[in-house]
């Protein structure tokens, strides 16, 4: 058996990083794909190596003969790699290939050794290796039957997105037997190029031979494993992400802030949302105005904050929306004066808008890291401030304040002339959530020192919309923020998911009502684990102390490297004992959930 490795593309979507040099001299990791590629060959006991090369080809040739002078490797130049495709490239080299079993790949590939050895395993004598398609993925599609057999070749202009549950995409790593090679790949490809020129792709031969020739090319699934096409600059960071070791791999991932339908496979337990909603009519009805929503502008914010307070029922003049409960966040910080008391642990994003010497600290001190009312007021009481943050529920401890004692910190807070922030972004997942709300006119009304957040986020289930609110009788704040912000902070899809919620609000209580159901079922689960303490939630995660076993570190680490699995490590968190090991788990639906039970359950 052999190899063909066609590296003759200029890479142009790369910029910067193929200017002088061809896609597999990039670098992952510190590795470069062609070193990559050829030391995974190299295991396989081939008899020769082919390479085609082409754009910057002498310095690849350069240094492949360099660094592998052991190595049987062969070159075939195309001189005209910038008129023609790699079918003319695949053509080049149409000599060596007709004389043994071949494995076909592009450079630009990055997989685990795995995945060459799959095809090897394979009984399959000619197949093309598959990935079930996801929305990262680009180029050509095929659809197989029940035996693992090619039905059809999907190229880019006969995509069709009502047939992705179809769709698998090539991994670009073909197998093929010297009979198939000779017999009906080189006479089609001949004939192929001959008709339609050398502008084209190889898989269009495979397209053709599927149509016509009636051969049985199978597709080897190669379901599980790590792999990642480069084609740009955004491709190339997440497969830093993906192939890295494992401590850098978590740390990359944690570092991108989200975006994680970019990673193949996993499953997110870190971020916050509502599993149950938005329900299917409603992402219909958006589907239904896409092309309006994408090619108009969004309107400003006078006609988004009318939208977010018929969303609240609020007056108009009591509230402004945000691009996400962060940009309001950021805005709001900037804007208080004086001392700001701060409970620990918390969402950060406040705290760290603020010097050190702003913040007061209160610590929960209990093994449940949970707090009431008398126990704030007790200690601001005998340290000063001139204001207090309160997210009710906690994250992430999901300690919550029922109204009583929300009651009780608004009445304390107006006679001490502290201004009083409540972040209730996850109070619809409490069971008493409907009393315990503070967005009402009459409450904001009657005081007008209370500021309420609300990301539209977390409980809705629209994160990448990206929405929040405050809402205040303070006008002057209000009037400040409006002006702070971008008039055109809110996108058209936003604004047009929130002028649609009104007929929906029914389906929102009943996806709350199903999530607190969840919730229960799955806390019972996770407190059957035996390394783990569950901390009572009213919000839509666990906090869960480790109590043997692992280090959240180390439990977290494992989860990703061997599960895809990503959940919140806790331990850089302010407010945690340091000989405690605390992680969080977001509840998502039944099937994820059950996934992530039977993983701990098996450690």
């Amino acid at each position: 058996m052999q190899a063909i490795i066609l590296a003759a593309g200029m890479g142009r979507r790369l910029g910067e990083f193929t200017a002088d040099n061809t896609k597999c001299m990039l670098e992952v990791n510190g590795i470069r794909l062609i070193d990559r590629m050829l030391g995974q060959l190299n295991r396989l006991n081939l008899s020769r190596i082919v390479v085609v090369i082409g754009y910057e080809g002498q310095k690849l040739k350069n240094y492949i003969s360099k660094r592998y002078p052991d190595l049987p490797i062969v070159f075939v130049e195309n001189n005209v790699y910038d008129k023609t495709n790699n079918i003319y490239s695949l053509w080049l080299a149409r000599g060596y290939m007709a004389e043994e079993e071949t494995l076909l790949l592009e450079s630009d590939l990055i997989f685990e050794d795995s995945v060459l050895q799959a095809a090897l395993d394979s009984s399959y004598r000619d197949c093309a290796l598959i990935s079930k398609y996801e929305t990262w993925m680009d180029g050509t599609m095929v659809r197989i039957d029940n035996d693992n057999n090619i039905v059809s070749f999907i190229p880019k202009k006969a995509f069709n997105y009502s047939d992705v549950p179809y769709y698998y995409k090539t991994v670009n790593i073909y197998k093929f037997s010297k009979e198939f090679i000779v017999n009906h790949y080189l006479p089609f490809l001949e004939a192929y190029i001959r008709v339609l020129g050398e502008n084209e792709y190889y898989e269009q031969v495979l397209r053709v031979i599927t149509l016509i020739d009636g051969v049985g090319l199978k597709a080897l699934p190669i379901t599980g494993m790590h792999w990642y096409e480069i084609d740009d600059v955004q491709d190339l960071r997440i497969a830093e992400a993906i192939f890295a070791r494992p401590e850098e791999r978590l740390e990359k991932i944690q570092h991108s802030f989200g975006g994680y339908w970019r990673y193949p496979g996993l499953l997110d337990f870190c971020y916050l949302v509502n599993p149950y909603f938005p329900g299917e009519r409603m992402i219909d009805e958006m589907k239904a105005n896409f092309e309006p929503l994408l090619r108009d502008y969004p309107s400003g914010m006078g006609v988004n904050s009318l939208l977010a307070s018929k969303y609240f029922g609020l007056r108009h003049d009591y509230v402004v929306v945000g691009n996400g409960a962060a940009e309001l966040i950021k805005s709001l910080m900037g804007w208080l004066e004086g001392k700001v008391g701060v409970v620990y642990p918390t969402f950060e994003e406040y705290p760290n808008r603020l010097p050190h010497d702003r913040i007061v600290a209160f610590t929960a001190s209990n093994s449940d890291l949970h707090y009431t009312a008398d126990d704030l007021i007790a200690y601001f009481s005998e340290h000063e401030i001139d204001n207090l943050l309160l997210v009710n529920p906690d994250n992430p401890s999901g300690n919550f304040i029922n109204r009583e004692g929300l009651d009780k910190l608004i009445e304390w807070s107006e006679s001490k002339g502290v201004r009083l922030i409540v972040d209730e972004s996850f109070v619809d997942f409490a069971d008493t959530a409907v009393e315990a709300t503070l967005l009402h006119n009459g409450i904001l009304e009657s005081h007008p020192t209370l500021y309420v957040m609300k990301s539209i986020s977390k409980s809705y289930g629209v994160p990448g919309l990206r929405l929040g609110i405050l809402a205040s009788a303070d006008r002057d704040l209000i009037g400040y923020m409006r002006k702070d912000v971008g008039i055109w902070n809110i996108n058209s899809f936003a604004e047009f998911y929130m002028q649609i919620y009104g007929k929906y609000e029914k389906d929102y209580e009943r996806s709350c009502d199903r999530f607190r159901e969840e919730r229960e079922i799955f806390g019972s689960e996770l407190s059957e684990i035996p390394f783990l303490r569950v901390i009572p939630s009213q919000a839509n995660y666990f906090l869960c102390e480790i109590t043997g076993r692992f280090t959240s570190h180390e439990l977290t680490i494992r989860l990703l490297t061997e599960f895809n699995i990503l959940i919140k490590d806790c331990s850089s968190k302010k407010g945690f004992k340091a000989d405690k090991e605390f992680i969080r788990i977001a509840i998502r639906d039944r099937k994820d959930n059950n996934r992530l039970v039977q993983v701990l359950k098996s450690l």
